[in-house]
C-alpha cells in the first residue's frame, strides 16, 4: 500500500492509484525476445529507469543512479521521473517499450505477472548473486506469482500507533498495549463540545482501510488465505477488528459527527495535518512520519507504540506495504536493468535511498544501521520488521478489486449503513466469485 507517489510517507494514497491503475492493465503483446545492444557512445548498455517519484524523492534517486554509473562500466543508466502510471502500464502491454525497469507496489505483482507484462527475475537474481533470503519474508511474499519472482522490494512500510504525548499525559493515558486498553484510551481522549459536536478525536485514521486492515492483523485475523491468497474477508479477527472500530469510534460518537469531524481536517502531513495540529490524539500510520513531521512540526512531542493486540500472543502484530522494482517483458536491455536491480535492492542502493526518503529498508541485515540513527521515533518502526507476525495482503490476481471492494465494506460501516459482520459478510459472498 503506497500513496500520492511517492513520498510513501504518503504510502496509503499510493496503494489506492495502484489499486485503479491496475485494472486498466492488458495483456502484453510479446516480449522483446532477446537483449539488444543499445549502447551508447561510451560503449555501455544504455537502461531507462521510468520511475513514478517527483520531487526530492526523485533527486535521492537520481544521487543513486550516478553512483551505479560511476561503478562500473558495462551499464549507464538513465532515469525518467514518470508519474503517470497509466502511461507505463500502456508502454508495458506493447510489443517493444520504452523502458527497461521501474517501481510499483507490492499489491500489484501478481495481478501484473498473470497479465504477462513482467518479467520472471529468477535467473537475473541467481546471476547476480542476490540473497533473497535476507529480505523481510513477508515483503517476499509479494513478489512471487506461481512460484517466480517478478519483482523485489526496494522499501518496505509497516504502520504502529503515533500518539500526542502533551493529550495522553493531559488525559492520564498511557500509551495502550490492548484493545481494551486502546478501547479506553479513544474515549478519554476524544473531546465533545456543545452540541456533541467533536473537537478531538481519540483515534484518526489516514487510510482507514489501512487502519482497519492492520486492526485485522492484531485481533488474529488474516484477509487472505495463507496458501491460495484468496481474500477471506470475514474471518472472525477481521470482522472484530471492524466492529471494534465501529464500536468505539463511530456508534461511540456518531457516525455523522466524526465524519463531519474528519472532513474538516488539514491536509495530511501538512502543517495543518490533524495529528500535527492536536485534533487527533492516536492515529495508525507509517515510518515516514518521522521525517515528514520532523520538517513540518519540528517541536510537536509525540511517540510510538505498537500496534496494540487483542491477545498478548499476538504482540508485534503489523502489516507491511512494499515500493518494489520490476523489469517489463519488452525490455530490451533485461540483463544490463536486472544489474542495476540488484545494485538497488544491495547495500548501496537501499540504504541512501531508504534514508532519504525516510523509508524502512527491505533487508534485514540493515534494520540496525546506523543511517536511520537520526530520524526521530524511527527504531520501533524497524524493530516492527523483526517480528515473525509482519503480514502483507496477497497479491495474487483480484487483489485489487479486493482492495476496492474491501474499501467500500469498510466505508459503509463508518457512515453506520451495517454492521461489521453484514458488511464483511456481504463481501466474502462477492469475492467468492471473483475470476468465475
Amino acid at each position: 500500500m503506497r500513496f500520492t507517489l511517492f513520498r510513501p510517507s504518503t504510502a496509503a494514497k499510493y496503494a489506492v492509484v495502484a489499486a485503479s491503475a491496475a485494472l486498466v492493465v492488458t495483456t502484453a503483446g510479446c516480449s522483446s525476445g532477446g537483449e539488444s545492444a543499445g549502447q551508447g557512445p561510451n560503449g555501455k548498455t544504455e537502461v531507462t529507469f521510468s520511475y513514478l517519484w517527483t520531487g526530492p524523492e526523485a533527486q535521492a534517486l537520481e544521487k543513486v543512479i550516478a553512483s551505479f554509473n560511476a561503478s562500473q562500466s558495462q551499464v549507464e543508466v538513465k532515469g525518467v521521473s514518470n508519474p503517470d502510471m497509466q502511461k507505463q502500464l500502456a508502454s508495458m502491454s506493447s510489443a517493444k517499450g520504452s523502458f527497461d525497469i521501474s517501481d510499483g507496489f507490492g499489491n500489484q505483482v501478481g495481478s501484473w505477472a498473470s497479465k504477462g507484462v513482467l518479467e520472471p527475475l529468477d535467473q537475473y537474481i541467481s546471476d547476480d548473486h542476490v540473497d533473497t533470503a535476507d529480505f523481510v519474508p513477508a515483503a517476499m511474499g509479494q513478489m512471487k506469482y506461481h512460484n517466480k519472482t517478478y519483482a523485489l522490494p526496494i522499501a518496505v512500510h509497516s504502520f504502529e500507533l503515533l500518539y500526542n504525548k502533551k493529550l495522553l499525559a493531559d488525559a492520564g493515558v498511557t500509551p495502550p498495549k490492548t484493545m481494551d486498553e486502546l478501547a479506553s484510551a479513544i474515549k478519554k481522549l476524544t473531546k465533545v463540545g456543545a452540541g456533541g459536536n467533536i473537537t478531538q478525536l481519540g483515534l484518526g485514521n489516514p487510510d482507514l482501510p489501512t487502519s482497519i486492515t492492520t486492526l485485522g492483523y492484531a485481533f488474529g485475523g488474516d484477509w487472505n488465505d495463507p496458501s491460495t491468497g484468496k481474500p477471506t474477508p470475514d474471518k472472525p479477527g477481521n470482522v472484530q477488528a471492524l466492529d471494534f472500530y465501529a464500536k468505539n469510534v463511530v456508534q461511540a460518537f456518531g457516525a455523522d459527527k466524526v465524519n463531519r469531524f474528519v472532513g474538516g481536517f488539514g491536509p495530511y502531513m501538512s502543517a495543518q495535518d490533524p495529528f500535527q495540529t492536536g485534533k487527533v490524539a492516536m492515529e495508525i500510520d507509517g515510518e515516514w512520519r518521522s521525517a515528514s513531521i520532523t520538517s513540518t512540526a519540528p517541536t510537536m512531542k509525540w511517540g510510538v507504540t505498537q500496534i496494540p493486540v487483542a491477545d498478548p500472543s499476538l504482540a508485534g502484530s503489523t502489516q507491511l506495504t512494499t515500493s518494489t522494482l520490476f523489469i517489463p517483458a519488452n525490455s530490451q536491455h533485461k540483463a544490463a536493468a536486472a544489474k542495476f536491480l540488484a545494485y538497488m535492492v544491495g547495500k548501496d542502493g537501499m540504504l541512501p535511498f531508504t534514508r532519504a526518503l525516510g523509508n524502512l529498508p527491505a533487508r534485514t541485515s540493515m534494520l540496525d544501521n546506523p543511517i536511520y540513527n537520526d530520524l526521530q521515533n524511527f527504531k520501533p518502526f524497524l524493530d516492527s520488521l523483526k517480528s515473525d507476525k509482519v503480514h502483507a495482503l496477497s497479491s495474487a490476481p483480484g487483489g485489487s478489486q479486493y482492495a476496492t471492494d474491501l474499501a467500500s465494506a469498510i466505508d459503509s460501516v463508518n457512515r453506520g449503513k451495517a454492521s461489521a459482520q453484514q458488511a464483511l459478510s456481504n463481501l466474502a459472498t462477492k469475492t467468492a466469485k471473483y475470476g468465475q
